[in-house]
């Protein structure tokens, strides 16, 4: 009897989850937003599996606590780094790539923007990247139909550049928080995929756009820098490349480093500004304010949702089923890249840490890094495949079909060729 009610429990917590998926997938449609479904969900798969376990209250909550633990590591980390690129942001810091983009030719301007978002978000993460390069885009080419293809450029740059590094891309982070992956591997063996899954698509569009722009539609007139910006820019990006430093030095997780990068931010912008009340914008605690909270419950919301479904045995069932019909790593990368064009990343990438261990898949092993790239890249293929893609729904206006005909047959191209070149490595 027992037995029963466990599996009856263990299949409505599958089509809670799944439900609840639709609707975060149909967010637009819905007009719910989707945090509030992934943490409705989340809390409904881990109530479904406190009734139906024959466990005791007490393991029960002791698993809950100890994934609680593992996610709380990615939500300190990510809201570090947010707090970080606001505060650098609010200062007019990122105003210097202008001049780097500063250019009338077309072409150029798209190798340039290209150039400048694979690099910046292996250093930032793709969302904070896009919405920087999209407000610069705004004020170099004011027409919204000549921006389209830079703008859609820059999510597949963005997605690319944040796949080999441990801090540019939240999947990536999560692996390698989780011992998945080290810092130096992901970026020697990630690396020129990633470039080459860019390479292909932008020589494509290369052949797209030819001439100039002409000189009214330049506008580059920079906003003025407010007090202490390049003080604040370049010491903050020195602070994130210090994260995988400080990690590899003291062996602490990485949301420790990220928590001192912010104390001596937090330090240094108070001495610069402890005595100009006019300035309080500038100060952490107002930067907090605009942290985009909704997106951090998100996140918790999605990875309770999964621990759920690794706790019940779920996921170690799609591992076998995965090792059963695809053979190698390869296989089962690509298909998570693929799917994660339609499915958010993270929940993807989340589900994957659980099904396969340390001891069958050990750190750095083929099937990681295979993943680091495949879950980075792929959700290049279709707009709402990354949550840079849904942000430049929503800064732009660019709809799925514009960019499935303009845009997703090169990426995916582009993506395949580079996990040919990964599995060359292997």
């Amino acid at each position: 009897m027992i037995n029963e009610v466990f599996t009856l429990s263990h299949d409505f917590l599958i089509a809670v989850f799944c439900i609840g998926y639709v609707f975060i997938i149909l967010e637009f449609v819905v007009r719910i937003n989707k945090t509030a479904v992934a943490l409705l969900k989340a809390v409904i798969c881990w109530l479904i599996y406190f009734i139906g376990t024959p466990q005791s209250l007490s393991t029960s909550i002791t698993f809950l606590s100890s994934h609680l633990s593992d996610v709380s590591q990615i939500l300190f980390f990510l809201l570090g780094a947010m707090t970080l690129v606001e505060l650098i942001d609010s200062h007019k810091g990122f105003n210097t790539f202008i001049h780097y983009l500063h250019t009338r030719s077309k072409r150029k301007m798209l190798w340039i923007t290209s150039f400048i978002s694979f690099f910046l978000s292996a250093v930032l993460d793709n969302l904070s990247t896009t919405i920087l390069m999209i407000s610069i885009l705004r004020k170099l080419i004011p027409h919204k139909c000549e921006r389209t293809l830079y703008s859609c450029v820059v999510i597949v740059a963005a997605n690319a550049g944040g796949a080999w590094t441990p801090i540019g891309d939240l999947t990536t982070t999560m692996l390698w928080i989780g011992g998945q992956i080290t810092t130096m591997r992901v970026i020697t063996d990630i690396f020129f995929p990633s470039l080459i899954s860019v390479f292909f698509p932008l020589l494509i569009f290369t052949f797209c756009v030819k001439g100039n722009f002409p000189k009214s539609d330049i506008d580059f007139r920079d906003e003025p820098l407010e007090p202490g910006a390049h003080l604040v820019f370049y010491l903050g990006i020195t602070l994130f490349l210090f994260v995988p430093i400080f990690k590899w030095l003291t062996g602490m997780p990485p949301f420790m480093g990220m928590l001192v990068s912010l104390a001596i931010m937090w330090v240094v912008t108070d001495i610069i500004h402890r005595r100009h009340e006019q300035r309080r914008h500038l100060r952490i605690p107002y930067i907090l304010t605009k942290i985009d909270v909704s997106s951090i419950l998100f996140f918790l919301g999605i990875l309770l949702g999964v621990s759920a479904l690794e706790t019940t045995g779920v996921l170690d069932g799609a591992a076998q089923w995965l090792d059963k019909y695809m053979h190698n790593p390869a296989s089962i990368a690509t298909v998570i890249g693929i799917v994660s064009a339609i499915i958010d990343n993270v929940p993807l990438v989340a589900a994957t840490m659980g099904m396969y261990d340390l001891q069958s898949q050990p750190p750095d092993s083929p099937l990681w890094l295979m993943i680091a790239y495949a879950a980075g890249t792929g959700g290049s293929l279709l707009i709402m495949g990354s949550s840079a893609g849904v942000a430049l729904m929503g800064l732009e206006k660019i709809d799925f079909f514009t960019y499935l005909k303009k845009i997703s047959v090169p990426v995916f191209v582009g993506y395949i060729l580079g996990m040919i070149f990964l599995c060359l490595l292997f």
